[in-house]
């Protein structure tokens, strides 16, 4: 019998977390020994991870993007031995968890029954004041100036808020350079629309951020949106639900292992869904960091 440190978040997807987690958690009590373990606010998920760690077999991450970027990073502050990494897919946008097959509660009931463990790549992100870990993506211009305004000025207005952000951001939309090295490659200094470094393929639910992307492949995508105006920026949307943006003429993609960042100021930064305001330094991938029931 596998032992389970699940670690919830009851406040993801607006409160959904809470109210459909404990029916789950008693099933899976029937065939696991658990240990709960209850979020009570932003960074707490980190230290439950980690204090997780030297005692249970997998780290169950109850909630959605943020808090398995919070349960990553928990993760990879422990030295030596690490828990796999298991997934109940409650909150708002769940992204990562279509690159694992984990997409709802019976898909991840499935996966902790079948007990399948795989590799699942962890990038790096060293920036001014330390490090940080996510397995998603990081991207930086429009994505997260949106997330950056909807946290400051929308967060009331929940799902509405973000919609608001985007119309402000792009009545605002002034494409800048974010100079960045990816590989062994020049410096890139154009101005860009946006730039993410994907891992996995999907971002905000089912948006096809990186359609190439692998979470395994020990590279991350560097998906890089030049400079366009309003008009092309907002037919651009509709393609990134499908993936075809790579078509667009101001798209490419790459695969590369790390990629370097310029010293510059702070800047709004996503995260796995989360906002900070970082000094970006260098990007890098850990192959195989982490083992995921999947």
């Amino acid at each position: 019998m596998a032992t389970l440190g699940i670690i919830l978040n009851e406040a993801a997807g607006g409160g959904r977390c809470g109210r459909l987690a404990p029916p789950v958690l008693a099933e899976l009590a029937l065939a696991h020994d658990l240990t709960v373990r209850r979020t009570r606010g932003p960074g707490h998920g980190v230290t439950l991870a980690r204090e997780l760690a030297d005692t249970v077999d997998v780290v169950v991450s109850v909630g959605g993007d943020g808090t398995l970027f919070e349960v990553v990073n928990g993760l990879m502050a422990v030295d030596g031995r690490r828990p796999a990494l298991a997934l109940l897919p409650l909150g708002t946008g769940n992204s990562f968890g279509r690159d694992v097959g984990v997409v709802d509660v019976p898909s991840a009931r499935a996966a902790l029954s079948r007990a399948t463990p795989r590799p699942v790549d962890v990038v790096r992100v060293t920036h001014a004041d330390g490090v940080v870990h996510y397995v998603n993506l990081l991207s930086v211009g429009f994505a997260a100036e949106v997330g950056d305004l909807t946290n400051r000025r929308f967060k009331r207005l929940g799902a509405l808020g973000y919609i608001a952000a985007v119309l402000v951001q792009v009545t605002r939309l002034a494409p800048r350079p974010f100079p960045f090295a990816p590989g062994a490659d020049a410096t890139d200094t154009a101005p860009l629309t946006l730039l993410s470094l994907s891992n996995s393929r999907y971002t905000g639910g089912d948006m096809m951020m990186a359609p190439e992307a692998r979470i395994d492949d020990g590279c991350v995508d560097v998906v890089r949106i030049g400079a366009m105006g309003r008009r092309r920026l907002l037919s651009c949307f509709p393609k990134l639900f499908r993936g075809t943006h790579l078509q667009m003429q101001e798209v490419s993609s790459r695969h590369v292992g790390a990629v370097r960042f310029e010293p510059g100021p702070s800047v709004p930064v996503m995260l796995d869904g989360e906002i900070e305001m970082l000094s970006l330094r260098e990007v890098e991938v850990l192959p195989g960091a982490l083992e995921m029931w999947a």
